[in-house]
């Protein structure tokens, strides 16, 4: 079993356990992170971010940051490591040296760490790198497209809010983002856009967002504009800006895994530059390399490689706390790297719905000649890809590599007669490589998503590959055969499974017969996968785009009973205090009994006292606060506050708490709880929660979704579906499109009340599905009810249909055993708030049908 595997096994535990930890705040983060926790509905982060994510909190907090040799060793022992770390020793060897002076495999990782012609006589360069590491450091791979620059944000932002929660505790307070090359440096800007707001709780967020600053490193900066010694610092930057200058010494500072020693008699001592030395300055230091294979080479002892020696040196000049390496190519030479300790692999990001499918859809070709080939592709593709479009209506492309700027000549004119011959210009073909012009370079690098270009064909040379996101990008080509080194054929050839949303076409790859087994191999070392699984692979989710199609929806409006705390006498300020209380465990003592054999009353009378020893229990000072504001009705930031001032670390003693109790109590009887209502405006459809967009002249809001594909054939309606299927244009509903029902009655209800409005619209003015909207940043049509075990949850109804007179009907369509009965307690009491305008029902349905009657209920409130 590989590491990876334990951990997520233990991180269950863990979840299971409510994230339990001394620091308690996480479990908060992790619990915002949810709309709906019971239904595991994510805010913001895709599943494997906020897995990722988890794995990541667990090794602070559960394992204490752990080196990665000290987890090997905790989860696995004797020949389990061995086996674990992928040692194979010989027999002989493994006799002599674990056994035969009784030191055991420990022995064994003292000859890896010490003995060089050991480590090369079995190759266990990669294995010394990793385990003796001065610092800790993890690998979380994730397939392509999951998301890593916006797990590197969340980490960073999780960790500077943890360090302003817990200014004493041992997170991390400044953060250094490499990014190989400058094209992945431009993507890694990112960062700065990702919308902490929704990762991290309103309390944590506003502190985090006024302290964080992010930093790029550019071109003809001497140095980075940082305050030396200064914290809540991102500096995102690569190996070429942040540079080890060399002077000559007889001194080595770095022994033993990147250097060959038996071959240095002399080596260089390495001596930061000005950016460094600042960067060296940051204390609670962190450092996160995207796309790891480019910080750890395979053969360090060959090839110095910059990252990792920049790290070295942070290392040694302060406090790094942790190194977060992220990747998609976990895998070398089909071996899981050993510091990987979370894995989303390519075939799940399939079925997730993050990549494209492409099942079906890898086409090798027999040998056959090179003009026939190229022929054959492009026709292939524009028969099946012409009319493709994506939603900002650019068209579908194909890029073909090529080894050599020469083949890439040969071809085009191949290619120009088959576009011409589909009525396509040959302008439409763009060749690029390392001789095109800075404009043309600049223009496939950074522009290549204009919707407004006309390119559809690429013919490339050594471009295209890592860090090049084509979003139109659905078909590639590999035509003679291409250098099986650096991954290059697996790169090039899955440039166009990345996902984009509302898209349910496949992706398609080309292969030639000499390109077939290095593909193969390629996948089988870096993902653990083979062509044959990947060409397999069904796509379980699909991930849908959604827009609003109506800005302009009037509020609702409705009286809502809300209780609060306030003074009997109002002269008493309406401030609950309280004190810390004193209490003293070492005063507790037992009673030592006895039976009064003299007495009247056959009694136990004491005889003798003794002391105990007590071991505390603590609670954590946010559970409590909002315990204390539910109990009592008091402002949960007030009491919190108060707490924190109390109690910095953020823990209470049990005893303390039921003192604290009792205080607020004795206040509380100069106040009394009252019951007010109120009349609140609830805005259906907020569009600044949605992302803004540009069509033209006009602005569009748009978010994305992501379901099984299973329930898009069947739960889920567009509007321009609906159009097309009943031939019937439509003003009502579609607040939003497409909407995603629950159910089949939901939808089936929705067509027949649409269709009844179409024919006689009467004073309806319109009808909204609001069930599938939960996030409060979309939307204030939400109600809040305390289920049966104490626990707040958030509520949207199925339906709200209004009627110009303004009154309104709140439909909930749901199968008797699924009835929330303290769900209908509070929505019936939000109904008799509101009398005259609000009418509460609830149609029940048996299977996947709609009962005749239960619409009639619906219909009749419409015409009565």
């Amino acid at each position: 079993m590989t590491l990876n595997k334990v951990l997520k096994r233990k991180i269950r535990e863990w979840r299971d356990n409510n994230y339990e930890s001394h620091y308690s705040a996480i479990r908060e983060i992790f619990e915002y992170n949810f709309l709906d926790i019971d239904n595991q509905d994510l805010r913001y982060l895709r599943k494997a971010q906020f897995e990722a994510l988890e794995t990541y909190w667990y090794l602070r907090l559960a394992e204490n940051t752990p080196h990665i040799f000290d987890l090997y060793k905790k989860y696995f022992q004797g020949e389990d490591l061995l086996d674990a770390l992928n040692i194979r020793l010989t027999d002989k060897d493994l006799i002599k040296i674990a056994f035969s002076n009784g030191g055991g495999v420990e022995t064994i990782f003292k000859k890896i760490k010490d003995d060089n012609e050991f480590v090369k006589k079995y190759r266990l360069e990669g294995i010394r790198e990793s385990l003796f590491l001065n610092y800790p450091s993890y690998i979380l791979a994730l397939a392509m497209g999951a998301g890593k620059t916006v797990l590197i944000g969340s980490i960073i932002a999780t960790e500077f809010a943890m360090a302003l929660e817990y200014p004493d505790g041992p997170f991390v307070k400044n953060a250094l983002v490499f990014a190989p090359g400058k094209t992945i440096l431009g993507a890694l800007k990112e960062i700065s856009d990702i919308p902490y707001e929704k990762i991290l709780p309103p309390r944590l967020y506003k502190p985090f967002i006024s302290n964080v600053k992010i930093t790029y490193t550019r071109d003809g900066e001497k140095d980075i504009p940082v305050i030396k010694g200064s914290n809540f610092n991102v500096i995102v930057t690569n190996t070429e800006k942040i540079r080890i200058q060399k002077q000559t010494i007889t001194k080595n500072l770095l022994q033993g895994v990147l250097f060959n020693e038996e071959k240095e008699d002399e080596i260089k001592e390495t001596v930061a530059n000005q950016r460094l030395q600042t960067i060296a300055s940051l204390p609670n230091l962190a450092i996160f390399s995207d796309e790891a294979h480019h910080t750890y080479g395979q053969i360090l002892d060959k090839e110095l490689k910059r990252v990792r020696q920049t790290v070295n040196y942070l290392a040694e000049k302060t406090n790094v706390l942790v190194v977060v390496n992220t990747t998609g190519t976990p895998y070398f030479k089909r071996q899981i790297l050993k510091d990987v300790v979370y894995w989303y692999g390519l075939s799940q990001g399939i079925k997730d719905g993050i990549l494209k499918e492409v099942r079906g859809n890898i086409i090798a070709y027999p040998k056959i000649s090179y003009k026939k080939f190229l022929e054959d592709v492009v026709s292939d593709f524009l028969e099946n890809y012409k009319d493709v479009k994506i939603y900002d209506n650019s068209l579908a492309k194909l890029a073909i590599y090529f080894p050599k700027i020469a083949d890439l000549n040969l071809a085009k004119p191949i290619v120009e007669k088959i576009v011409i011959k589909y009525g396509l210009d040959p302008s439409v073909i763009l060749p690029v490589h390392n001789e095109s012009s800075e404009d043309i370079k600049d223009l496939f690098d950074n522009r290549i998503n204009d919707p407004t270009l006309p390119y559809r064909i690429f013919l490339l040379v050594n471009k295209g590959t890592e860090g090049w996101n084509c979003l139109s990008l659905f078909a590639t080509a590999l035509a003679r055969k291409l250098t099986s080194s650096n991954n290059f054929v697996l790169q090039a050839a899955s440039r166009c499974l990345r996902q984009i949303p509302g898209n349910k076409v496949k992706a398609k790859i080309y292969l030639s017969k000499d390109n077939v087994p290095i593909l193969d191999n390629q996948l089988k070392e870096t993902y653990g996968e083979s062509l044959e699984e990947l060409n397999r692979t069904p796509q379980d989710f699909v991930k849908e785009r959604v827009i609003v199609r109506k800005t302009g929806i009037p509020p609702v409006v409705l009286k809502k009973k809300i209780r609060k705390v306030i003074p009997k006498d109002l002269k008493f300020k309406p401030f609950i205090k309280f004190e810390k209380p004193k209490i003293n465990l070492e005063d507790i003592k037992k009673d030592i009994l006895t039976p009064d054999e003299f007495g009247r009353r056959k009694v136990l009378v004491t005889i003798a006292q003794e002391k105990i020893k007590i071991e505390p229990d603590y609670t954590d000072i946010y559970s409590l606060a909002v315990e204390l504001a539910n109990i009592y009705r008091l402002p949960l930031m007030e009491i919190y506050d108060k707490l924190k001032e109390l109690y910095p670390d953020g823990e209470i003693l049990e005893q303390e708490v039921v003192d604290i109790k009792r205080q607020i109590e004795e206040q509380i009887k100069n106040y009394e709880i009252v019951e007010e209502v109120v009349e609140q405006a609830l805005a259906l459809l907020k569009k600044q929660g949605f992302k803004e967009e540009k069509e033209g002249e006009k602005s569009i809001y748009v978010t994305e979704i992501i379901f099984h594909k299973d329930r898009a054939e069947k739960l889920l309606l567009k509007y321009e579906d609906f159009v097309s299927k009943y031939n019937q244009p439509t003003l009502f509903g579609f607040h939003y499109s497409p909407y995603n029902f629950d159910s089949l009655p939901e939808k089936e209800f929705f067509e027949s009340i649409l269709r009844e409005l179409n024919e006689n619209p009467d004073e309806v003015e319109d009808i909204y599905f609001t069930g599938a909207m939960n996030d409060t940043n979309k939307t204030d049509f939400i109600f809040e009810y305390k289920d049966k075990n104490g626990r707040w949850h958030n509520y949207s109804p199925d339906f709200l249909i209004r009627k110009k007179n303004g009154k309104m009907l709140i439909v909930e369509i749901k199968g008797e055993p699924f009835k929330d009965r303290q769900k209908e307690k509070e929505m019936r009491q939000v109904e008799n708030l509101n009398p005259e305008r609000l009418k509460y029902e609830i149609l029940e349905t048996t299977k996947d049908s709609l009962g005749f009657n239960e619409v009639e209920k619906v219909k009749k409130w419409i015409y009565k």
